[in-house]
Formats: C-alpha cells, sequence, structure tokens
C-alpha cells in the first residue's frame, strides 16, 4: 500500500519511475516511498533425524511449518528466534548458525526475508503454543510441500534431507 500523500510534509505525492521501479516521490521535500519486506526468523530443531513442525493457527491456519515469527522493532533477530520457538512449542532453545536464507514471494503483499536457524533445546516441554495447535517431530522423508504453509520452508527441508543422506553410511 502506498501512501498518497508525503508523512515527511504533507504534499501530495507523484507516482514516478526510479531504478526500474514506480515509486510515489514528494516533489516538495524529496521523500520517496519504499516497500522492503519484513524479516521473519524460523529455529530448525531436529531429533533422531525428524524435524519440529507446528500446525499454524491463524494464517495458513492448518498447515505445517518450521516454528517461526516476525523481528519486532528492536529485536535482535536471534532473540526474535528463542521468543517465536517458546510461544509456538514450549520449548527453550540454543539459537546455533543461520542454515538457510530466502526471500519469500508466496503472498505478494507481505513479502518476507526468511532466517531459519538451527537450535538445540536447552529446556521446556513440547507444548503447542498461541500460534499452534499442534507440534510434533517428522521425518523428512514425509514432509511434502502441500502440507507446509511456506514453499520455503519446502526448499530448507530438501536441503535438510540432502545433508542428513550426505553424513549417513
Amino acid at each position: 500500500m502506498f501512501f498518497k500523500y508525503c508523512p515527511m510534509c504533507g504534499e501530495a505525492l507523484s507516482i514516478v519511475r526510479r531504478e526500474n521501479k514506480t515509486r510515489p516521490l514528494c516533489r516538495s521535500c524529496g521523500y520517496i516511498q519504499y516497500r522492503n519486506p519484513t524479516v521473519g526468523v524460523a529455529v530448525i530443531i531436529m531429533e533422531n533425524g525428524k524435524l519440529l513442525l507446528v500446525k499454524r493457527r491463524g494464517s495458513y491456519r492448518g498447515k505445517w511449518c518450521i516454528p517461526c515469527g516476525h523481528v519486532e522493532w528492536d529485536e535482535d533477530i536471534r532473540d526474535t528466534a528463542r521468543r517465536e520457538l517458546l510461544e509456538e512449542t514450549g520449548l527453550e532453545v540454543e539459537v546455533g548458525d543461520v542454515f538457510e536464507v530466502h526471500s519469500n514471494f508466496h503472498d505478494p503483499k507481505h513479502q518476507t526475508v526468511g532466517v531459519w536457524f538451527m537450535g538445540k533445546v536447552t529446556g521446556g516441554k513440547l507444548n503447542p503454543g498461541s500460534d499452534s495447535s499442534d507440534a510434533r517431530f517428522f521425518e523428512l522423508d514425509r514432509i511434502s510441500g502441500d502440507m507446509l504453509a511456506f514453499p520455503t520452508d519446502l526448499l530448507v527441508c530438501e536441503k535438510l534431507r540432502q545433508e542428513l543422506h550426505e553424513t549417513r553410511p
């Protein structure tokens, strides 16, 4: 959604083409309105070759996903990962290395950049939270695109499968 009036000076915005994109521009003060994606994080918890997924309550209700959420203003990305995992699963986690990063275009009105971290459970008890109706571990080979809320989670699962098969004798 674009503004009609400049949030800096109140003048009407003009639509201009810059950098091969159409954007609102204030000819009075020079303000340009950009649309930027939000940042989402997810935590990958593996147990005996199985991946923890949560069943969503809100948007994409009934679909499964790797526990995830949006980074809030003034919140560290790793703190977000810990908070979201706890809220959705009841588990406390040590956030490890970045496993994967993807741009998410499945919802053109709400684009995100997703960062998937590896995680290690340090406490808590597996119990679905406010945003999830179920939380359980799935064998990677049993996870399919039609059950997942987000296509990028399937890309992550495929990479996990590949890495798991490479480490097996």
